[in-house]
């Protein structure tokens, strides 16, 4: 069977969720898998991010990495989201991205992904889980398959304890106040294993029916 095929899709406007998707990049390739690791494209106004030093230095620094598309989604046999929370709600970044998934949802070419997310805000309780779930409900929309890290290793409680997707908490000068790296390694490779399980499940009902 052919090695899972992973999109990482990440938003970031200063870095956090960035690093976060490289840690993913990190953890799904050492478990085998062909990783895309695609970023959200920006669409705040140019005022917004000049306004911002530490938005406008990652803005200029990662400007021309792999953009997300309809076609890196329709490649992928699962998903991992990083993307920071607003007001407990997605970006309006990712929002928009996912408002033109409408016509690969109709085609039912969304179904049976698995996906899983992360998030970062600047208080521990600043809406990572709502933000997540947010994220979630579209995946039930989708009819993706969705995978939690829960509590299935340790490294979940050293990265603050959210059973719902790796998320960090962090300073207003950038810096992460949870350690979250190896609980982002432990999703990522919890995601692609049971990937791994969704394909050969769906292969051998295949087999059966024909």
């Amino acid at each position: 069977m052919a090695n899972t095929k992973l999109a990482i899709i990440y938003y970031s406007a200063t870095g956090t969720n960035y690093q976060m998707a490289k840690w993913a990049e990190e953890g799904a390739k050492n478990a085998g898998a062909e990783v895309k690791m695609l970023k959200i494209p920006e669409t705040a106004p140019d005022q917004a991010i000049e306004a911002n030093a530490a938005w406008k230095k990652h803005y200029d620094k990662t400007k021309d990495n792999p953009k997300a598309t309809l076609d890196a989604l329709e490649w992928a046999d699962a998903y991992i989201f990083s993307i920071p929370t607003r007001y407990g709600n997605l970006p309006s970044q990712v929002q928009s991205f996912i408002d033109t998934t409408g016509g690969l949802w109709f085609q039912g070419k969304l179904s049976n992904k698995v996906v899983s997310a992360m998030s970062s805000a600047m208080n521990p309780h600043g809406g990572q889980e709502s933000t997540i779930q947010s994220l979630y409900k579209t995946m039930c929309h989708w009819g993706a398959i969705i995978v939690p890290p829960g509590y299935t290793d340790k490294v979940t409680f050293a990265a603050g304890g959210n059973p719902y997707g790796t998320s960090v908490t962090v300073d207003q000068d950038g810096n992460m106040k949870e350690h979250v790296r190896d609980a982002v390694v432990h999703q990522a490779k919890r995601t692609v294993q049971v990937t791994e399980w969704v394909k050969k499940g769906i292969s051998a009902s295949r087999q059966v029916s024909v």
